[in-house]
């Protein structure tokens, strides 16, 4: 009877450290749901305000959000921009390769004799960008089309075609050729396509660009980089650019006059220079869309003019002196052509000229050497009535802008150079 009451005792015991038990363990877990429902539904409630908190608990939280934020941005960057690859592949059928044939006159003495006037082929790029009713029309610098003999644009299917000038702008160092379209083939036409200008105004410094031309003239490469900087003003020996972005993809002969791109292949500049010195690495310039599409408006419409002949070209009839940038800043004179003496010629009338006066635009056309006005008068023949912009000494020794008519004629006397 004693072992019963004692086993019974013992099976009580254990009922009651169960219930007990049981109801303590029901208690936590609905506190633990209760917590869970009050303080990490809070939690969740925030989320996205907050995403990473100071509990070590909620590292893997943390994680995860994270990983998810950085998903979503990049989503976000390839939906607004494409890939260096497919902006390559869209652009190379705009971008066309240059070859300038030009002569010049080399002195001294070779095993064959006297040396004289020497023939040679220098390399660039172009841009297409659009059409007239007879012509296709290209962008480039100026730089690259000046003192030309004849110029040979090859596209992206390979063939060749002839090209002349239309128009430049030694200023901004920018020109347009042409090309007739009736001497275009038609799986030429079929294969090229015409830039789409972006805004070059929205370009940051940090965003990516894409640079495309005919680098050292083994035909186009692309190259990358970003937008190192904005409106720097640079020398050369033309004098100086003003303006330009800045970016460290590389750009090196040939490139002159190519494409630079934006992540969406819109044209946001066109190269022209690089910054060359043995200490500097990755300065690359390009004129701004924005200036270039002001000034090819204005160049397109120009009447496209090929050389003429020896016997049909027309003089201005003056002996000058070019006025570089180191002559300009010495003695506080504008850059261009300055006239030391008047000639005379048959046909010529250059009497609204003046002796020191400058010029600085013939035709419209900004000259900032005696190079490039003799290679614009290889364009026009003798008869030819044309206005020339000048800067004038006042009687208050200051330069004035003066436009005059100047009817060209027939050279009996050699233009002095020197």
């Amino acid at each position: 009877m004693n072992r019963g009451r004692k086993f019974a005792g013992l099976v009580l015991s254990a009922m009651l450290f169960g219930s007990v038990a049981g109801g303590t363990m029901l208690g936590v877990n609905a506190l633990s749901a209760q917590y869970r429902s009050e303080v990490l539904g809070q939690a969740n409630a925030n989320k996205g305000t907050t995403l990473f908190g100071e509990d070590a608990a909620n590292k893997e939280t943390e994680k995860n959000s994270a990983q998810q934020l950085n998903s979503s941005s990049a989503n976000t960057r390839s939906e607004a921009s494409g890939s260096v690859s497919e902006i390559a592949k869209n652009a190379m059928s705009e971008v066309v390769s240059i070859t300038n044939t030009i002569r010049y006159q080399q002195y001294g003495y070779s095993i064959f004799g006297q040396s004289g006037e020497q023939e040679a082929a220098a390399s660039g790029s172009g841009v297409i960008i659009g059409k007239n009713d007879s012509e296709l029309l290209i962008v480039t610098n100026n730089h690259v089309v000046e003192d030309s003999t004849a110029l040979s644009v090859q596209f992206v299917d390979g063939k060749s075609y002839d090209a002349e000038i239309k128009g430049t702008d030694s200023d901004v160092d920018l020109a347009v050729i042409a090309i007739p379209l009736s001497a275009i083939s038609q799986d030429t036409l079929n294969s090229i396509s015409f830039a789409k200008y972006g805004d070059s105004d929205s370009v940051s410094v940090g965003d990516q660009v894409v640079a495309i031309g005919n680098a050292l003239g083994y035909g186009q490469s692309v190259t990358t980089g970003i937008i190192s900087a904005k409106n720097r003003d640079i020398s050369t020996e033309g004098g100086t650019e003003s303006g330009l972005l800045q970016t460290d993809a590389a750009i090196n002969p040939g490139n002159s006059g190519g494409a630079l791109l934006n992540m969406n292949g819109e044209l946001i500049g066109i190269n022209v220079a690089k910054y060359s010195d043995t200490t500097v690495e990755g300065m690359g310039y390009s004129i701004p869309s924005k200036k270039v599409k002001e000034i090819v408006e204005g160049l397109s419409k120009r009447t496209t003019r090929a050389k003429v002949s020896q016997e049909e070209k027309g003089y201005i009839g003056i002996q000058g002196k070019t006025v570089d940038s180191s002559i300009s800043e010495a003695y506080n004179m504008p850059q261009g052509i300055y006239i030391f003496k008047l000639l005379t010629g048959e046909g010529i009338d250059n009497s609204a000229l003046q002796e020191k006066d400058i010029i600085t635009k013939f035709d419209g056309q900004s000259v900032a050497s005696l190079e490039e006005l003799s290679g614009l008068l290889s364009r026009y023949k003798a008869g030819e009535k044309v206005e020339v912009t000048v800067q004038r000494l006042s009687g208050k020794g200051e330069y004035e802008e003066k436009t005059v008519s100047v009817t060209l004629g027939k050279n009996n006397q050699s233009e002095t150079r020197g």
